[in-house]
């Protein structure tokens, strides 16, 4: 008799979607146009080799958006860890900016439903029109109140105000 060791074995399946918003220290402007996509392709291979799925990370000169779906065994703050201390390392190998990069500390995390991927696809896909009529702040802040956290404002990031 063969005995299969899987066949009492009961699989998890799941798929939580979760969109990150982090900034730049300081929320400069350091991300260029010249090496961004490199960034968000570097980032997009984090997510992966986590086995996690990235679907889609873009964002503006001083903040990202990285849209994945998350396996349950993973936890969301060590997955932003790994992104924020791998993606700090690539800029800085790669001598992007002057100086020293980081990015600032905390983040936020916003779960969606499936029938929901579209639309922030293409929310975070269509970044720099949104930032026409709105800053990153703003944005920000709206993200929070739509899903009810309770924040004080003077504790969420260094906010330069131009």
């Amino acid at each position: 008799m063969i005995h299969d060791t899987n066949i009492n074995m009961l699989g998890t399946y799941s798929q939580i979607y979760i969109q990150i918003v982090f900034a730049v220290k300081g929320r400069q402007n350091l991300i260029a146009k010249s090496w961004k996509d490199e960034l968000y392709k570097y980032i997009s291979g984090i997510i992966s080799n986590k086995g996690q799925k990235s679907i889609i990370v873009n964002g503006m000169p001083d903040h990202i958006h990285v849209f994945v779906g998350l396996k349950p065994s993973m936890a969301i703050a060590d997955l932003v860890r790994d992104i924020k201390n791998n993606s700090t390392n690539f800029i800085n190998k790669n001598k992007f900016v002057n100086g020293k990069f980081s990015w600032q500390e905390g983040y936020g995390a916003f779960s969606y439903a499936h029938s929901q991927i579209n639309q922030v696809y293409n929310y975070i896909l269509n970044q720099e029109q949104h930032h026409h009529k709105k800053s990153f702040r703003e944005e920000y802040v709206e993200l929070l109140t739509k899903f009810e956290i309770d924040h004080n404002e003077k504790y969420l990031f260094d906010w330069v105000d131009l």
